[in-house]
């Protein structure tokens, strides 16, 4: 559970922000996003394996 506590003279946007701040950093959203489909293992470890040789072309070459 996030608790946010209001500063003295403290607007409620800056508190919502704040709030949204700390609701991003528990990556509860991104969880929940993983999880509305299955995917299967293999389709997982392929799309890492992808995805690291693209990182690799785009910055390893890098002098």
């Amino acid at each position: 559970m996030l608790i946010v506590q209001i500063k003295e003279n403290e607007s409620v946007d800056r508190a919502l922000k704040r709030f949204k701040k700390k609701f991003e950093r528990t990556g509860v959203l991104k969880e929940l996003r993983r999880r509305t489909f299955f995917q299967k293992p293999s389709i997982t470890k392929r799309k890492q394996k992808i995805k690291a040789a693209y990182k690799q072309t785009m910055y390893g070459q890098q002098d």
